[in-house]
């Protein structure tokens, strides 16, 4: 990592969504603008999680790289007036809501978190659309029925109901708090 310039190192190794995405938050709040945090991470879901944050908060998503099995994040803190307020989607489903309505024909579920988390328990019929892909996948949903959008905690799938908004989908909510916190029947795959 020696070829970039970076002022603040935050290691995030061994962390699960949310926590890379609340500690690089709090991180970033604490450096000057212009100055570049090096967030180090294992949890691949970050990826997407950093790039859409940086997004909607005004600062510059660099890039990323991976090195043994290490994803470095790079993102330079917004000048003063460039910054934004993070935005919430506000359109909101609960997991008990859910839990009584998934099987309803029309609905679709779409689960945003990594293959590997999906793989080992999502909920039956969900589709798997891993964040990092929505921009390109979101062609495989129908805008006509209802869509429901679920991550581990409710971040990932936050942002994917913004990004369906933006693409002109019409019934779109997310899924609070997540799959951290469901209780009815899964399957693995």
């Amino acid at each position: 990592m020696s070829a970039y310039k970076v002022d603040h190192k935050l290691d995030c190794k061994g962390l699960s969504c949310p926590m890379p995405i609340v500690k690089t938050r709090k991180a970033i709040q604490e450096i000057l603008p212009g100055e570049v945090l090096e967030v180090e991470a294992t949890d691949k879901g970050s990826l997407a999680d950093i790039k859409s944050w940086a997004e909607r908060t005004g600062h510059q998503y660099l890039g990323s790289t991976e090195e043994d099995g290490v994803l470095h994040h790079f993102l330079r803190k917004a000048s003063e007036g460039e910054e934004q307020e993070e935005k919430k989607y506000p359109h909101v489903i609960s997991l008990d809501e859910v839990k009584s309505r998934y099987k309803e024909a029309g609905v679709q579920l779409v689960d945003v978190r990594e293959p590997m988390e999906y793989a080992f328990g999502h909920i039956p019929g969900a589709i798997s659309i891993p964040m990092g892909e929505m921009g390109e996948r979101f062609g495989e949903l129908d805008s006509n029925r209802e869509i429901w959008v679920i991550c581990r905690s409710g971040s990932r799938s936050d942002h994917a109901c913004q990004l369906l908004a933006e693409k002109g989908f019409p019934t779109v909510k997310n899924v609070v708090p997540g799959m951290k916190d469901w209780d009815g029947e899964t399957e693995t795959n």
